[in-house]
């Protein structure tokens, strides 16, 4: 779906597999209003709308912007490393929740009153870079009962750590109540490529 992308700069995580150090920094980026974001997003006139990062709920005005965004015609997205909580983030908001594994280097980070805030516009993601993620994965998943929650409950291949195809034949065999997603830019076009 055509979607117009807002990544706000600013993230204090370090996941191993961060393919945006870009916008690690808070002062990366183009300073933007907030009217400014918004006239640019009615410019685009796209039905979809994600606010991602860094980590957009690190920004002290990204619940301002989520409020605003949500009163134009369009689905509002975002993606959120669940290291904030997300009760803030207004209700029609898809909210997107990374769950960090081990192998993100960043599974303290993880806050779990995160899973009873979830409704079923929102996505539970697990990007995975190893066979020991994806076997902590699925305990977590199971230890928490998320096979029953209204969450859909995603799993990514960190790219460059595990090959999509042995990830969507472990899903298989395992018959997981998941759903596999791919980073389709990296195949699209150029896998460094920013700004697409």
């Amino acid at each position: 779906m055509p979607c117009t992308f807002i990544r706000l700069a600013g993230c204090p995580l370090r996941c191993v597999y961060c393919d945006t150090t870009q916008a690690i920094p808070t002062d990366s980026g183009q300073w933007m209003n907030m009217d400014a974001i918004i006239c640019e997003v009615k410019q685009r006139n796209r039905p979809l709308v994600l606010v991602t990062g860094g980590e957009p709920l690190a920004q002290k005005q990204c619940i301002t912007l989520l409020k605003e965004l949500d009163q134009l015609d369009c689905i509002v997205q975002l993606e959120t490393s669940g290291a904030y909580l997300i009760d803030q983030v207004p209700e029609s908001v898809h909210r997107i929740v990374d769950i960090k594994t081990p192998g993100s280097l960043e599974v303290e980070r993880n806050r779990l009153e995160n899973l009873e805030l979830l409704s079923a516009n929102d996505e539970l993601k697990f990007v995975l870079t190893s066979r020991d993620d994806y076997e902590w994965a699925k305990q977590f998943i199971d230890h928490n009962k998320l096979e029953n929650n209204k969450a859909t409950l995603l799993m990514s291949p960190a790219f460059g750590s595990v090959q999509a195809s042995d990830l969507c034949a472990w899903i298989l065999e395992d018959e997981l109540p998941v759903r596999m997603q791919m980073q389709l830019h990296k195949v699209i076009w150029d896998a460094d490529a920013t700004g697409v």
